[in-house]
Parts: C-alpha cells; structure tokens; sequence
C-alpha cells in the first residue's frame, strides 16, 4: 500500500513561506499595484512618455511579484491535496508527481527567500552591466564576449529583458568591452554579486602552439536610476562626441552620425551608446547611465569615508572573484563563497542562479 507521507515538508514550506510574506510586505504590494493602476488609467498619462513608461513598467513588476507570492501559496494547496489523493488512490504516478512538484516548489521558495535578502538601497532597480577585457590579450577579448552571452543568455533563461547598449569591438576577436541593461525586478541586486574580477583558464584557441593561457575580464553593475535627479552634471562638466554606429569588422551599421560618446570631464567617465536609432534617443539613454555612474560613485566615496574615520579601508571584492577552468580539468569555482560546479560550458550558457544565490547568502550573513 503506497504511504506517502510530506506532511514534515510541506510545513517547513508554509513556515518559510509565512516569513517570506511578511518580509514581502503583501499587503503593500498590493496598495501600491492598486495606486500605480490608478495612474495607468490616467488619460494624460503618455503625455509624459518616460513617466508613462516607468509607471506601467513599475506595475507590471509588482503585479508579478505578487502573482508569484500567490501561485505560490495555492500550489503549496495543491501539492498537499495531491499527496492526499496519491495516497488514497495508492498510485504510484500521483506519488511521483507529488514529489516532483516539492522539490520544484522547494527551489521556487529558495528563490523567494533570497529575494527578501535583496533589501539594499538599490537592489529592487534594474541593472546596468559594464563588461571589460583585462589582461591576456585576444583570449581576454573572447573571454568578454563569452561573459556577454552567458548573462544575456541568464537573463533569457528568466524572460529578463536585456539590451545591449554598446559594444567595442576587438580586432582580431572578441570584444574590447560592452555595456548592456537588464531590466528586471531585483536585476541590480542580484547581478551585483557579479562585480569583480573573473579569471579563464584554458587551452587558447589562439595559440598555435596550443598552451594553456590565462585571461581576466571586469565585470561593473550598477543600478538605473529611473530619474537620476540626485545628481546635477552642469553642461561645462561634459564633452559630447557624435558618430557613425559600427559592428563587427567595421562594417557601417547605420548611415547616420546617431552614436553618442558622452564624456565626463572631472572624473573622466565615457559612456557611449549606438543601439538606438536616432542621436536623441542614444544621447538621453548615455545619459541616464552616467547619471547613475556618477551616483553610485558619490555613495562610494561615502562609504570609503565612513569606513576611513572607522579604522578599515579594506575593498569588499578581491581582485578575482571567480576562475573558469577548461583546462587541465572542467570547474567554475567562486572564491568568496566556494560554491563551484564541474560544468563550465552549463555556466557559459547562463546557468548561474547557483552561484547568485550563495553570492547574495554570502553577503547578507558577512553584512549581518
């Protein structure tokens, strides 16, 4: 007689689950898709294009946020009625099923609760990443590019938004560097943990002789401020280049001087961006982002102050923060949480929710 008995599980989920609520705020969630709703219906609302666009953009975030929390909830009514069922039914294939859908809920809760260890300043923004070649030469070129498509294809995987906003291009292969926008619920909070420096090990494609080679590539992620008004950049504190877009091998991508370099001249931030089609719309879009640049750097300077006047200036990131190997042997291993995998090319392809999630585990007890 089949005897499947979840009970012990099942209320460990309704346990973290009730906490996860709470941390949540569901009853704010929904006061808040209530007023944004409001101002969705609002008949002058697309008068205001940008403000029309971050209203319905906050609302549609909400509204999934909340409709998470309660698919949640009724599958964990689900599962418990189906394992009544299986029992009672003394099938097998009910059983199965039941466990099945524990484990899946298991993971989805994981997932929530890491979310409710997002609770930065910031972290709930949409992310800007900033992806460089370091040392190493052409590998270090393919090396960015690789990065590029594996958080690309991270964000995919999650029907994340992501935008590429500018590219350089290396001569021989790869990329100089690239800068692309995520825009997600909690995309800067998580995408955060990747900041640093990453190392590739690997036989170089490169090399003729075939040895093992060494690359690093920088990864920088800051938040998009939705109206970066905290920050005044006075005309005379920039330089604004315009040129033609550009792809792979110089190929002319587009016929007109629409590309913006926009550079800030007391700190020597350049940011330029070419996706868009007209100079109108890549200038506004440089813009945010050195708004959003200047800004995390203020906070920065901030906190390195504090920790100054407290005695301790040590950086919170090393210098390498994860190593890709290919070779001798297959391992991507993060050397601040020690999480690893032995399976570089499932990482490549954007499989890195395992390592996000120790990351933000990681930083939430070292700032507890």
């Amino acid at each position: 007689m089949l005897e499947l008995d979840l009970s012990a599980e099942i209320a460990a989920l309704r346990t973290t689950f009730s906490d996860i609520r709470t941390v949540l705020d569901v009853d704010k969630l929904t006061a808040d898709i209530a007023r944004l709703s409001e101002e969705a219906a609002a008949p002058d609302l697309w008068d205001d294009t940008d403000r029309a666009q971050q209203v319905t953009s906050r609302l549609s975030h909400a509204q999934s946020d909340l409709a998470r929390v309660k698919s949640v909830e009724q599958r964990i009514d689900d599962l418990e009625v189906l394992t009544e069922l299986a029992n009672e039914a003394g099938d097998e294939e009910s059983a199965d099923e039941a466990r099945a859908e524990l484990s899946a809920l298991q993971k989805t809760i994981a997932d929530l609760e890491i979310q409710t260890m997002l609770n930065g300043e910031y972290d709930a923004r949409p992310a800007v990443v900033t992806i460089r070649a370091g040392a190493g030469g052409v590998d270090a070129a393919d090396f960015a590019e690789m990065l590029l498509r594996m958080y690309v294809r991270w964000a995919e995987h999650h029907g994340y938004s992501a935008k590429v906003l500018d590219t350089s291009y290396a001569e021989e292969a790869g990329i100089k560097s690239a800068t692309f926008e995520v825009d997600a619920p909690y995309a800067f909070g998580k995408l955060s943990i990747e900041a640093g420096t990453h190392r590739l090990v690997r036989m170089s494609p490169f090399n003729s002789a075939g040895k093992r080679q060494t690359s690093f590539a920088a990864v920088e992620v800051i938040p998009l401020m939705e109206e970066a008004t905290e920050v005044d950049i006075p005309d005379t504190d920039i330089r604004i280049d315009v040129f033609r877009s550009s792809g792979p091998g110089g190929q002319s991508v587009n016929t007109t001087d629409s590309a913006v370099r926009i550079t800030h001249v007391p700190t020597g931030i350049v940011v330029s961006m070419q996706n868009e089609k007209s100079q109108i719309q890549n200038r506004a879009a440089a813009m945010r982002v050195l708004q959003s640049r200047l800004l995390l750097m203020q906070r920065e300077q901030e906190a390195a102050k504090k920790k100054e006047l407290a005695g301790s200036i040590t950086a919170s990131w090393g210098d390498q923060m994860r190593s890709y190997v290919l070779a001798p042997y297959q391992m991507v291993k993060d050397l601040r949480t020690e999480f690893e995998v032995n399976n570089p090319s499932s990482v490549f392809d954007g499989d890195l929710d395992g390592f996000i999630a120790a990351g933000i585990r990681w930083r939430s007890m070292k700032d507890a």
